[in-house]
């Protein structure tokens, strides 16, 4: 068990303000790994009072300088590497090898594609060369309130924390409470790479304790947020009256459009990326559209994948998926495997209860389900599981026409070896990403979605730039 601990406030280790305790459990085991307090009103003022005093002087600092200290950042991050791999399994589920390779990499990946654009964003330059008096001067947005989720702990920490840092925004981060450990680590990092006091607070909470304290908070003059969409519309109308700056990472109901001339590799991809992380990515590819010439082949080899995909303790080294996060997870997850078996859709790997052999801890059977229309349950809503849904289309227009057919618009994937239906199939598809033939995204390349998945972007200049502030300067006297 790991004690207590305190929050990060002003460039000091302080203890919260009043008895607030909160048991982390350990989804592989369903017993308690940690105890942390939860901030109360006077936690938060004092986050947000140490990250507005801080403001003006990391503003000042040059960006050469912010960005040094991202470096350096990045240095003690791979020193502590192993620590933050322990503790994201521990907390949250991942698979202890997992962990060490994705979940851990994903932030020093992020913090270093800052590093390169921080290095050539036009930060302070003319408007144009027609017009030597106008600069165009980006400026901090100013305090800001990063809340993050459970799924991706140091990947959506990074995302914020490293963009915020080189545009010169003070911080208030409140992890999520399933996942608090690995935040913690995270504030001994940015204290171990010197970063200014009150430039980066951790103030431990809940979504309507900490979390809407923030969102309300005078001072506060940007949210960025990652999670449920139903959170981010609330954030959304409590940021209002206030007129803050609100980014939001949604949920996601992604379309895996495999054509008929699709690599023979295809299959097999789409359902091990739905798999990955236990289900738990909003960018998870969990609508597969198989066109009808090749179905049966398709569903027969999906299931066949499922079924050879291990589940077990996350601690246990290997290439298994590991629990999904906690009890309340697990349940919403057996209700929709229900309902897609209540509603006709017919299951072809998996189904509801854990997987043989494992009695104890929140874990989930990779499940697939063929004969799936779009506007089953199954296919309408996040699960956040290990579960995906095959659904036939006929032509093309027909497959656009069902990806499209959704509140979400994060990640939409293609399956074709014809690069014009490709690129039209790239343009037409209603999401912030779209991937084609397994061919992830570069370094630099925005994160984020349309409609109910989001708004703003994370990652590279795009994420760099939602921390910015515009000014146009007419006038500017000659250096």
């Amino acid at each position: 068990m790991i004690e207590k601990r305190d929050f990060y406030i002003n460039g000091q280790w302080v203890a919260p303000s009043a008895a607030n305790d909160f048991e982390v459990i350990n989804p592989s085991t369903e017993e308690p790994c940690a105890v942390i307090s939860l901030g109360s009103e006077a936690d938060t003022n004092a986050a947000v009072a140490a990250a507005k005093a801080a403001l003006p002087g990391w503003m000042a600092t040059p960006v050469a300088e912010r960005i040094a200290l991202v470096e350096k950042l990045i240095d003690v991050y791979e020193a502590r590497a192993e620590d933050l791999a322990q503790a994201m399994s521990l907390e949250m589920g991942a698979p202890i090898d997992m962990s060490r390779t994705s979940q851990v990499g994903a932030g020093s990946w992020h913090l270093r594609n800052f590093i390169a654009a921080a290095k050539e964003f036009p930060f302070d330059a003319p408007l144009n060369d027609r017009s030597p008096n106008d600069r165009i001067i980006h400026e901090a947005v100013g305090v800001c309130a990063l809340i993050t989720p459970w799924n991706w702990p140091m990947n959506q920490v990074t995302l914020k924390v490293g963009a915020a840092a080189v545009a010169g925004c003070t911080m208030v981060l409140k992890p999520s409470e399933q996942s608090p450990l690995n935040a913690m680590i995270f504030a001994e990092l940015m204290d171990e790479a010197g970063f200014p006091a009150g430039v980066f607070n951790l103030v431990n909470g809940d979504g309507p304790g900490v979390g809407s304290q923030l969102t309300t908070h005078p001072d506060v003059d940007m949210i960025s947020f990652t999670g449920s969409t139903r959170a981010g519309i609330a954030i959304t109308q409590a940021a209002a009256p206030t007129l803050k700056k609100v980014d939001l990472e949604l949920g996601g109901k992604g379309a895996n459009v495999i054509f008929e001339d699709a690599d023979e590799k295809a299959v097999k991809r789409g359902v091990l990326h739905m798999m990955q992380n236990t289900g738990q990515s909003c960018n998870a590819p969990s609508r597969m559209l198989v066109q009808n010439s090749i179905y049966d082949r398709v569903v027969a080899e999906a299931a066949e994948v499922a079924a050879k995909v291990e589940v077990g303790p996350a601690d246990q080294q290997g290439r298994h998926i590991g629990p999904v996060v906690n009890e309340m997870q697990w349940n919403k997850i057996q209700d929709l495997i229900q309902k897609g078996i209540d509603e006709g859709a017919r299951l072809v790997a998996g189904g509801t209860g854990r997987p043989d052999g494992l009695n104890k801890g929140y874990y989930v059977k990779p499940t697939v389900f063929a004969d799936v229309n779009n506007q089953m349950t199954i296919a309408r809503e996040e699960i956040f599981g290990p579960v995906l849904s095959i659904i036939p289309f006929e032509s093309e227009e027909e497959a656009i026409g069902i990806a499209n057919d959704t509140p979400y618009g994060l990640t939409n994937y293609v399956q074709t070896q014809d690069g014009a239906r490709a690129n039209r199939m790239a343009r037409a598809l209603r999401s912030g990403m779209v991937e084609m033939n397994g061919k992830s995204r570069s370094a630099g390349s925005p994160f984020g979605g349309m409609k109910q998945s989001g708004k703003g972007r994370e990652g590279g200049k795009w994420g760099i730039e939602d921390f910015l502030e515009v000014k146009a300067v007419g006038g500017w006297a000659a250096d």
